[in-house]
């Protein structure tokens, strides 16, 4: 789909650092035409994301914040709507796995990381951002999730409650407001190729899943041939 977003605005979060998913999907509408809003909490690694992608010849704004907060997910609204006059594809990539290790040892302020990093910046984004999808008479939101969601594994006890937690506010936002034209899914990867992944797996034998499948997977939901699909959660991890 190399213009299937031409003229379409789209606000992606959590791309401050190469070689990670955000940065990735950012690229992949960039190709697919989109003027972008990028979102992170990294100030500096946003901008030098914004001016490498500017390189690209893609149109593009940041806005800088922490998406915690409905303040900063606010204003990434608001760059789209001062910037581009709208907004129209939503996808909160923003989140991570942050505690790994036994339920019983999570402390109070982990678990709180945990769900803040995940789950609030993905409602607050959507919040900030339906009202103006809903001016453009319909949009998208693509959400993360994760295939822990389907296939829990030990010692990730928070980030599958974090994840669990995304799932379902994609199916309750997508129920609450599919009548308005706004369309919310969610991607549940599995173990993505990502630069920091390789990193710390070194030389173990994994079942990678390359960011370019996930990125197709996230334009799929984000288009118009998914226009008949909403409150779903796609495993894209690469197994059966």
């Amino acid at each position: 789909m190399p213009s299937e977003f031409r003229g379409k605005v789209a606000l992606v979060t959590g791309v401050g650092r190469v070689g990670q998913i955000g940065h990735a999907v950012a690229r992949g509408f960039g190709r697919a035409g989109a003027r972008l809003v990028i979102a992170d909490v990294n100030a500096t690694a946003l901008a030098e994301r914004a001016t490498e992608l500017a390189a690209e010849g893609w149109d593009i704004r940041s806005a800088a914040g922490d998406l915690t907060t409905p303040e900063a997910a606010r204003r990434a609204v608001a760059t789209a709507r001062e910037q581009f006059g709208g907004l129209d594809v939503v996808v909160n990539v923003a989140g991570g796995l942050l505690n790994y290790g036994s339920a019983l040892d999570l402390r109070p302020e982990q678990l709180d990381r945990e769900l803040a990093a995940n789950i609030k910046t993905t409602f607050y984004v959507s919040q900030a951002a339906i009202p103006a999808l809903l001016e453009r008479g319909g949009g998208a939101i693509v959400n993360f999730a994760s295939v822990a969601v389907f296939k829990p594994q030990s010692e990730m006890a928070s980030y599958i409650a974090a994840k669990s937690a995304v799932a379902g506010l994609t199916r309750a936002l997508a129920r609450e407001f599919r009548d308005g034209g706004v369309r919310v899914n969610a991607v549940a990867p599995g173990m993505m190729k990502t630069a920091d992944n390789v990193a710390q797996m070194k030389d173990a034998k994994m079942r990678w899943v390359e960011l370019d499948d996930l990125v197709s997977a996230v334009l799929y939901l984000a288009s118009d041939a998914a226009r008949a699909v909403t409150g779903e959660v796609l495993p894209v991890a690469g197994d059966v």
